[in-house]
């Protein structure tokens, strides 16, 4: 699966968690995902603690947060 095709497991909706980006069908964010694995947190743990997770929505939240560095990059430097 590419990246364009795992940007589809993020959504961005005012109603849920103010708008910050999250899992598709979930309330879990990207920031979540990113300050987990931040912690040392295996991916293996948060399946465990979160079943609504999937490998793939963790590689759409590194991926989303990639993207993201890169726009702010393109941003800063006009």
């Amino acid at each position: 699966m590419g990246n364009e095709e795992l940007l589809n497991y993020i959504v961005i909706d005012q109603g849920i968690r103010f708008g910050k980006p999250c899992i598709k069908g979930t309330r879990i964010t990207v920031g979540d995902i990113l300050q987990w694995l931040s912690e040392g947190i295996p991916v293996s743990e948060i399946l465990d603690d979160y079943p609504l997770l999937e490998e793939v929505h963790i590689k759409a939240a590194l991926v989303f947060a990639a993207r993201r560095e890169e726009i702010t990059k393109v941003i800063a430097a006009v």
